[in-house]
């Protein structure tokens, strides 16, 4: 009988996912993971991870599973919550989901999971894997889940072949309605619970706030630039190669503080990030003002008034030789080789049409439409009917 780890949240579709493998008649046994206790941080008197917890072992005796809480927020401070941080002061957008995946779940969690004997780990991630065997060697490939709006394929991009050799998502063939109709029929306490929001450690904290106990706040200035910048206007050089063209495409306006106008203070930019329209406090304007881009170093917001923006919009993205990780390694390019693909630079976004260029640095990825808020440090993951096939940091 095969043996399979999963990772019980304390949510209904790990507590599914445990309740499935049974089914199917694996050995099952749960684990909780504990990565978050730094009660400085937690907003108000709540304390999430204590009731998720006690969620997860109600489960585990209902299923009549082994049931055990692991403590990794050691290895969670050090890998996610530092690395953050160290993100944020250079005016980089981290994506923490992704990075528990790759550094806690599937590494540390998976190594807790095979000391105890385990054939494979399992989590309730709406996305599904497959193999395939070419030149004589198995392959595995990350699919999207069933569940069009709920597919969290994106939140594995960067895993690996041996990863994912050793993981399984039974969850990634339904719907989240029908996986609430089997927690229901089985009775398990989650069947109702509501979908846990925020980011996956903290619990209930609000990233802003989250940051301002760890970030110094600073006093510095909010510029608007207006509409008709000059770069915005300006004719495009012609290029001898098409890799100037993309580097043309790929670096980002620069702006300075007499571009615009200052309408307002902030309490440091390093709390910011592309895109974002609250939190602003800035009123007096025809439409709603968005960052447009946040300068670390001065200590400056540029901001642009309305969606239309187009300080917000760019349709090339470069990601750097040591950030591009290939989930299906058969496929890697070489310098020189282009890839047809479909992309999306954040999770729920719709996939876009995109091409993938190798150059000797690194990967431009040129989008067929202008895409909103390009924010460095993101992942831009790649597609090709319904499989990921690769992901990258966005420079």
């Amino acid at each position: 009988m095969k043996r399979v780890v999963v990772g019980l949240s304390g949510g209904v579709d790990s507590s599914v996912t445990a309740h499935l493998l049974k089914e199917q008649g694996y050995e099952v046994i749960g684990l909780f993971m504990k990565n978050w206790h730094d009660d400085s941080v937690t907003i108000s008197n709540e304390c999430p991870w204590l009731e998720d917890s006690n969620d997860a072992m109600i489960v585990a005796e209902k299923l009549g599973i082994p049931f055990q809480v692991v403590d990794l927020s050691e290895q969670y401070k050090e890998r996610i919550v530092d690395y953050m941080f160290a993100e944020y002061e250079k005016g980089r957008t981290p994506n923490p989901d992704v990075l528990c995946n790759r550094e806690i779940k599937f590494d540390v969690f998976m190594d807790i999971a095979l000391q105890l004997g385990a054939d494979y780990v399992a989590t309730g991630h709406y996305c599904r894997k497959a193999a395939e065997v070419i030149d004589g060697k198995p392959i595995y490939k990350l699919l999207a889940g069933k569940d069009n709006n709920k597919d969290q394929s994106y939140f594995l991009c960067q895993l690996s072949q041996q990863q994912l050799a050793k993981a399984l998502f039974p969850i990634g063939e339904l719907t989240k309605p029908e996986v609430r109709e089997i927690a229901k029929a089985a009775d398990l306490i989650t069947a109702e619970k509501k979908d846990s929001q925020g980011l996956c450690f903290i619990g209930k904290v609000r990233l802003p706030e989250f940051l301002q106990q760890k970030l110094q706040p600073k006093k510095g200035a909010i510029v608007t630039i207006p509409a008709d910048f000059s770069d915005y206007v300006k004719e495009h050089p012609s290029f001898a190669t098409k890799e100037e063209e993309l580097s043309h495409l790929a670096t980002k306006f620069r702006y300075h503080k007499t571009d615009g106008k200052v309408v307002g203070t902030h309490q440091g930019a390093h709390y910011f990030t592309k895109g974002q329209r609250k939190g602003l406090d800035v009123g007096g304007t025809k439409e709603a003002l968005y960052v447009i881009e946040t300068d670390v170093v001065e200590n400056v917001i540029y901001t642009g008034e309305g969606k239309q923006h187009k300080g917000l919009y760019r349709n090339v993205l470069f990601v750097a030789n040591k950030e591009i990780h290939w989930i299906r390694e058969d496929l890697t390019l070489i310098p020189g080789e282009t890839m047809q693909v479909e992309a999306r630079i954040r999770y729920r976004q719709a996939l876009e049409k995109a091409i993938l260029y190798k150059v000797e640095t690194g990967l431009y990825v040129e989008f067929e439409n202008k895409q909103s808020a390009i924010q460095e440090g993101q992942f831009v993951a790649w597609y090709k009917n319904e499989e990921l096939l690769g992901s990258g940091v966005i420079s």
